[in-house]
């Protein structure tokens, strides 16, 4: 028997089960190739500060083949390892580096070469050019006996681009589009959570979508950091311990592990009862073990978080805002954590109504930056969504079922170590902490739609007493005066009085106008009241005033003008248009140039 034992070599394990890295079905698989190369493409362009231009192009090369390209236009991969990274499975430079990145254990670009090869028998088109250097085109396959790259062709080539990569796959697979599980979502929603990229997409029936870069700010690249003591397992300890240069156990545990001074390391030394002196090569498996009690014994402060690279909760809302074009937005970025000494943070979004039409939650899911299309149900990320009671935040809410809303929820998890369920990274483990962390971020997200949405219904119910008032007051006005023999009254002043509101009012006469503010409403009011003239007011065009006025009290803006006036009523930013009345409300933003008083 046992010569027919041999050793199996990680690529030819893979060969026979690619379902474990996500290529499970023909649309599956095409997904899973466009994914793994454009996370590749992200990453580099982060590390080296670029912003991310990413084209990808499917064209139809057979029956149920098709042949899928990505370029970027990141730092270029060194010609010497070019073949290594495309072509050998766990060769990777972000395994061994304790920081969020998209892939880490080096197998992702390389098993879409793989599956290539096993399914069309079609080597991978390798282009990649660094700034200020040639560009080398490899035509690779992978020898799985031996998990080493074959190189077909090596060349240098003519390439456009200053600096990049490019990838081209034959593959078979299934386009699919207007699903959940489809490229066209894939890149969508890899598009809102990194604003920073400009993705273009040429899908096999020739059309052309563009996700745009809404930012010009590349996120702030997340910085190596070494082990936690609190994260740290025996096995990895015995190696830290064989390959350590430290010369002395005092050292060894300052230099190898973060959060350790002189101070912490003399603590841990002590409660392990072993010698400060010691050889760390010579220390035994009972002694590691020790020393990873006296680890749990001793409080440390937790790790650094600069390790990790957050979106953001302002461009979060910006990208919901983009993507989905809701009535509202809110979205909170957590302060990071700690779980098994694994800094990770939450970020959580919700956009509501507008655009979005469907009566189902929409949940989207993302892991370091990465959608997860599959596996929703057996997601931590759902089960947390799920384990909100939404009806506290005026969403309707069957048991164990999402919200029932026009609505998107973004949750994302970024971490040095995600606990991905499997190889594929399609769902995130139900670690107690992370699972915590999700629905406080989602409860402040609920709380402020829930504000929204009742004042919403405030408005609402107040603007359909006005519109009662509107057609009742101009009548009793009216009959009023003929009754009194007076001149009409203001019936917009009455119904701005009757409401609560702040009414403004323009008179004119020769040359001279007044504006009247009148603030009807129980809290102090502070806006600015703007009016443009053909002719000028003052020698400018636009003259602006800053206004605040108390409650139940007037203030009055007078000023002389050449000309007629542009807009027919006063201008009026910085107040709602629900809570004033006779002016037009606008949102200049950074406001208008003119002249600027103070009322």
């Amino acid at each position: 028997m046992t010569s027919k034992h041999r050793e199996i070599s990680i690529a030819e394990f893979f060969e026979k089960n690619k379902h474990i890295l996500g290529y499970s079905n023909p649309s599956k698989a095409l997904i899973t190739c466009v994914r793994e190369a454009v996370d590749n493409s992200l990453d580099a362009c982060e590390e080296a500060g670029i912003l991310p231009d990413i084209l990808v192009k499917i064209t139809k090369a057979g029956d149920n083949v098709f042949r899928i390209v990505v370029e970027d236009n990141g730092p270029g991969i060194e010609k010497e390892h070019i073949p290594r990274v495309f072509g050998k499975l766990l060769y990777g430079s972000r395994f061994h580096a304790i920081k969020q990145s998209r892939g880490q254990q080096g197998i992702g670009i390389s098993s879409a070469v793989l599956y290539a090869q096993i399914t069309t028998g079609k080597p991978a088109i390798v282009v990649s050019k660094m700034e200020g250097g040639k560009a080398h085109r490899f035509e690779i396959m992978i020898d799985t006996k031996k998990n080493e790259p074959e190189i077909i062709k090596e060349e240098e080539t003519e390439w456009f681009s200053p600096h990049g990569t490019r990838i081209e796959l034959e593959v078979k697979g299934s386009y699919v589009k207007e699903r959940k599980q489809s490229v066209y979502e894939y890149l969508k929603e890899t598009s809102v959570v990194n604003p920073h990229a400009r993705i273009t997409f040429i899908t096999p029936d020739g059309e052309i979508h563009e996700f745009r870069r809404i930012t010009s700010e590349p996120p702030e690249p997340p910085k190596e950091i070494k082990p936690h003591p609190h994260g740290i397992e025996i096995g990895p300890l015995l190696a830290m311990l064989k390959t350590t240069k430290a010369r002395d156990l005092r050292n060894f545990l300052k230099s190898e592990f973060v959060r350790i001074g002189d101070k912490i390391s003399d603590e841990i030394i002590l409660k392990s009862g072993l010698n400060a002196k010691a050889d760390p090569h010579s220390l035994t498996r009972e002694d590691a073990e020790k020393l990873l009690n006296a680890f749990k014994l001793t409080d440390l402060l937790p790790p650094p978080v600069d390790c990790l690279s957050p979106i953001g909760d302002r461009l979060i809302m910006k990208s919901l805002m983009e993507e989905y074009s809701p009535e509202f937005v809110y979205a909170v970025t957590r302060k990071p954590k700690v779980y098994s000494g694994h800094p990770f943070l939450v970020e959580a979004g919700i956009a509501y109504g507008g655009e979005i039409k469907e009566d189902k939650v929409t949940l989207l899911r993302f892991a370091n930056k990465i959608p997860l299309l599959y596996q929703q149900s057996g997601c931590a990320l759902t089960q947390a969504v799920v384990s909100v009671n939404w009806k506290n935040y005026g969403l309707q809410q069957s048991k164990n079922e999402l919200p029932v809303a026009p609505a998107v929820i973004l949750v994302h998890v970024a971490s040095t170590n995600v606990p991905y369920v499997s190889e594929s990274k399609e769902a995130v483990a139900g670690i107690p902490e992370i699972i915590e962390e999700i629905r406080l971020a989602l409860q402040e997200c609920g709380r402020r739609l829930k504000e929204y949405v009742e004042r919403k219904k405030t408005i609402q119910k107040r603007k359909r007493k006005e519109e009662e008032l509107l057609k009742i007051i101009p009548l009793l006005a009216e009959k009023i005066s003929q009754v009194v023999e007076k001149e009409p009254i203001d019936h917009e002043k009455v119904i701005a009085r009757i409401m609560g509101k702040v009414y403004v009012s323009r008179h004119v006469r020769d040359g001279k106008a007044i504006i009247e503010i009148c603030n009807f409403s129980n809290s102090r009011k502070k806006f600015r009241v703007y009016e443009m003239c053909d002719g000028g007011i003052n020698g400018e065009r636009i003259a602006k005033w800053d206004v605040e006025v108390e409650p139940r009290e007037s203030v009055s803006i007078e000023y002389e003008f050449n000309g007629r006036h542009v807009n027919s009523k006063p201008l009026v930013e910085g107040i709602d248009d629900e809570f004033v009345s006779g002016a037009e409300v606008v949102r200049f933003g950074i406001g208008a140039e003119g002249t600027e008083s103070t009322a």
